[in-house]
């Protein structure tokens, strides 16, 4: 994505997943790396939270086998403007020309009674207090396909409104950062998106960074596996809700 999106000041790396609704567009830095820049930050400065996950090796308690888990960790950053001594590293924005997928575009222009839209560079986010999606544009993705992906997250997001699904994840003024509600929410709008991509026809260029994502939401909630049924269950409503569609229950 372009310079209008949360970077590390260091990697010149943008930010994912979570990340992109918990910082606004800039170059962010860590405390050490300030320290080690010979910089400083300014007086009153507030950090951000910055959520990671990584592969963790660790024996399975029951088999007794090595085995891989997502262990789910975060950080705090300083935006480089409430720094001193650290100079920007942003290049020439960079912009990408791509082709509308029409599978999805047709999903998109399908949801009836659907939030209202804005294209506007850095965070994509669904703001439930005045209904509303905001989505980087297209030029701004690399891939044609993260640039859906995000649309899809958002949308599964906007269907637990008051006015359609009501969520708690969405609804409940208890669901912050951090907190149970907001992390099946999470899982939810992602299990949604994955299943809106499969419908457009590119779930497997996006199916990774997904897996990974959810998995980290999980081991937020302790790996509870019988949370990722609940959530799957909630996507689908979801799914059904933007398209329109109504099974109705059998016996």
């Amino acid at each position: 994505m372009n310079g209008n999106t949360a970077v590390n000041w260091k990697t010149q790396k943008p930010y994912r997943g979570i990340n992109t609704m918990l910082l606004d567009p800039g170059e962010y830095v860590k405390f050490k790396q300030v320290q080690e820049a010979k910089g400083k930050v300014k007086k009153g400065a507030k950090s951000e939270i910055v959520v990671f996950w990584k592969w963790i090796e660790t024996k399975n308690k029951d088999t007794g086998k090595e085995e891989k888990i997502p262990f789910l960790r975060y950080y705090r950053v300083f935006n480089i403007n409430q720094c001193e001594g650290i100079e920007s590293k942003r290049q020439e924005e960079e912009t990408f020309e791509h082709d509308p997928i029409e599978e999805a575009e047709n999903i998109i222009k399908g949801y009836i009674n659907s939030p209202s839209f804005s294209y506007n560079s850095g965070r994509a986010y669904y703001q439930p207090s005045i209904d509303h999606i905001n989505i980087p544009p297209m030029k701004d993705f690399r891939q044609v396909e993260e640039y859906y992906a995000t649309i899809f997250h958002e949308t599964v997001h906007s269907t637990g409104h008051t006015s359609r699904l009501k969520r708690n994840g969405i609804t409940s003024a208890t669901a912050h950062f951090g907190s149970e509600e907001y992390s099946q929410e999470e899982l939810v709008a992602e299990i949604g998106a994955s299943m809106l991509t499969g419908l457009a026809g590119f779930v497997d260029v996006t199916f990774n960074n997904s897996v990974s994502y959810i998995q980290s939401w999980l081991r937020k909630l302790k790996d509870d596996k019988t949370l990722i049924v609940k959530a799957a269950s909630q996507a689908q409503k979801a799914i059904d809700y933007i398209l329109g569609v109504n099974y109705k229950e059998e016996d």
